[in-house]
């Protein structure tokens, strides 16, 4: 009888400890690009405005579970409101035998901040570093496994742990994750594995477009004033003659319209399941109204740029 109370008030304990839905920041984005364009974006799914002195980012590089290269955030975050930090080096740096060579500038313009751009800091992590978003001193997310080192990245495979052991697809190194607009709160507990498809969508390298927003389900149970009718990411956005727009839902698509602002020269775009692809180069420059017919009987219409 003693076993089970002890075993009870263990599930107890860890359960208080856990965190509760849309109650402090998380990451919502992770860029690793090419060269040294790494940036991370936290997200504030809260009611409150929190103070940003007390979190700060950390880079457990190549497997190490101490003595990380920390970032302290300063300034607020206002509810709803992302804040996008980037690797802020803009000259090219000589690292012992190479050059290490600066962010470009569509990636820099696209932060809100900038770390100092002088390596170490945990914006040179480069696929295989596990990076966490800590409070006081305490684990609040994570990204990546801390004291693991996968190889080149986190992968798809899972038959390798998650790792690069087997090859697998890299997914935190040379893409864009963005987290997926059901998760509501960060990862506290270092995981047993680090599977990035579980709360991540992987977005093409060099994707920056999305930093300064997030989508994401704590809108509705906080109440605030903009109510999603489900979840979905639309990027690029804006988009240029030539790129594919990507249309990723959690609800499975039925079918994706476009048209002109007047209702003019309205194409459908067939959908394979939760993704559809419209080709821009089928448009001319404007604005366009795509509407997303969901296979639930729902629909969303969004706005979309092509330059």
């Amino acid at each position: 009888m003693k076993k089970y109370l002890s075993l009870f008030f263990t599930i107890l304990l860890f359960s208080s400890l856990s965190a509760q839905d849309c109650s402090d920041l998380f990451f919502s984005e992770y860029v690793e690009g090419p060269a040294n364009n790494n940036g991370l974006e936290i997200y504030n799914p809260t009611s409150n405005t929190f103070d940003l002195s007390a979190y700060s980012i950390n880079r457990y590089g190549n497997g190490s579970s101490s003595s990380p290269d920390t970032w302290p955030l300063t300034g607020t975050i206002t509810p709803g409101q992302t804040v996008s930090i980037g690797n802020g080096q803009t000259d090219s740096l000589w690292v012992t035998s190479y050059w290490s060579v600066p962010v470009d500038t569509v990636f820099y313009n696209a932060c809100n901040l900038h770390g100092s751009g002088i390596y170490p800091t945990p914006f040179y992590f480069n696929g295989d570093d596990a990076i966490t978003l800590e409070k006081d001193g305490g684990i609040i997310d994570i990204i990546g496994k801390v004291g693991e080192d996968p190889g080149a990245a986190w992968t798809d495979d899972a038959s390798a742990g998650f790792t690069d052991a087997n090859g697998g697809t890299w997914w935190t190194k040379r893409q864009t994750l963005v987290r997926k607009p059901i998760v509501k709160k960060g990862v506290t507990m270092n995981p047993i594995v680090f599977n990035p498809t579980l709360e991540w969508d992987s977005l093409p390298d060099a994707t920056y477009s999305g930093l300064g927003s997030h989508n994401c389900d704590c809108f509705s149970s906080n109440s605030f004033s903009q109510i999603k009718n489900t979840s979905f990411v639309v990027y690029p956005n804006p988009a240029n003659i030539g790129d594919n727009i990507i249309i990723n839902t959690y609800d499975k698509i039925k079918q994706v319209y476009i048209s002109d602002f007047l209702g003019r020269s309205s194409i459908s775009v067939p959908s394979s399941g939760y993704k559809a692809v419209i080709n821009s180069s089928n448009f001319n420059t404007g604005s366009y109204i795509i509407q997303i017919e969901l296979e639930k009987g729902s629909s969303i219409e969004h706005k979309i740029i092509i330059n």
